[in-house]
C-alpha cells in the first residue's frame, strides 16, 4: 500500500465514524487528515522525480564511459606513471600516514601535508648488498 493509498484509508475511515463536521475536534481532526493527504502527494511527487532523477543521471554516466573510452583511448604511450612506485611514510609529528612516489622520496625532502612537518629522506647508509654495482659503494670505496 502506497503513502497516497493510506491517507486516503485514513480519511475513509473518519468518513465512516459520521462524526458530527460542525465540532471543533472534527474540524481539527479533518484538517490534520487534509495536511496528512497533501504531504502524501508531495511525497509521492518528490519519489517520482527522484526516480525520473536517478534515470537521467544513470544515462549521462553511460554517455560519460562512452566519451571516456572515446576520447582517453589507452595508446599505450603514457604507461610511465604506471611503473611509479609508491611508499607509505609515516610523519614522526603527527603521526599520518602518507603516500609518497619514489620521485618525491628522491628529492630528500618534502614538507607533510597534514601539519606541515619538514620529511627530510636520507638514501646515503642505504643499500641492496655489498655486492651491487650502485654508486654508494663506489663512494665508500674511494
Amino acid at each position: 500500500m502506497t503513502i497516497t493509498e493510506k491517507a486516503a484509508y485514513i480519511k475513509g475511515l473518519m468518513e465512516g465514524l459520521e462524526l458530527d463536521q460542525n465540532s471543533k475536534e472534527v474540524k481539527v481532526i479533518q484538517a490534520m487528515a487534509d495536511l496528512l493527504d497533501d504531504m502524501a502527494l508531495t511525497v509521492s511527487d518528490l519519489e517520482e522525480g527522484y526516480h525520473d532523477l536517478g534515470d537521467q543521471l544513470d544515462a549521462v554516466d553511460e554517455d560519460l564511459c562512452s566519451l571516456e573510452e572515446d576520447f582517453y583511448q589507452d595508446d599505450g604511450e603514457d604507461d610511465e606513471d604506471e611503473d611509479d612506485l609508491f611508499y607509505e611514510v609515516t610523519c614522526p609529528s603527527c603521526q599520518e600516514t602518507i603516500c609518497l612516489s619514489e620521485d618525491v622520496l628522491l628529492k630528500g625532502e618534502i614538507d607533510c601535508p597534514n601539519c606541515g612537518e619538514k620529511l627530510e629522506f636520507d638514501f646515503d647508509d642505504i643499500c641492496c648488498d655489498d655486492d651491487c654495482d650502485c654508486h654508494h659503494h663506489a663512494d665508500k670505496q674511494d
